[in-house]
């Protein structure tokens, strides 16, 4: 069996996740992380994107998270998330729309929202429709 550590992915709203896990993949402000057990402690930020989680079962489960920290101790990883869903609860239709509305803004086209909020808008949107198609490449294997 392989080696675990303990996980919880949780939002201010809710706890999403928790258990055991192999690895926890994640877009951390200085770039990819990948923490399996063992992994020295560290506390980061998170960037808007997928967190993926394989589980003791070898299972594997896709999150969104908006941004946060994660922190990594002997025993636990933490992910502690502004906002999280499970990837398979995501409407990719709307966040194509919201990545359309945040473009014309950007563009002038939508005088209702100012530029650092288009701007916020469409990486967030760009990396929620980046975690749907991590969703869809593990539903093809």
């Amino acid at each position: 069996m392989a080696m675990t550590v303990h996980c919880d992915i949780v939002s201010a709203e809710r706890q999403l996740f928790s258990g055991l896990v192999e690895i926890v993949v994640a877009s951390g402000a200085e770039g990819d992380l990948g923490i399996m057990p063992g992994h020295t402690p560290l506390l980061t930020r998170l960037k808007p994107g997928p967190v993926r989680v394989r589980k003791q079962n070898g299972e594997e489960e896709i999150f969104y998270v908006s941004g946060g920290f994660l922190e990594v101790q002997p025993k636990l990883v933490t992910v502690l998330a502004d906002t999280a869903e499970r990837a398979e609860n995501m409407d990719e239709a709307e966040a194509e729309r919201a990545k359309e509305r945040a473009r014309e803004a950007l563009e002038g086209k939508n005088s209702e929202m100012d530029y650092s909020r288009a701007a916020a808008t469409l990486a967030e949107a760009a990396a929620q429709l980046r975690t749907i198609e991590e969703l869809k490449k593990k539903a093809k294997k």
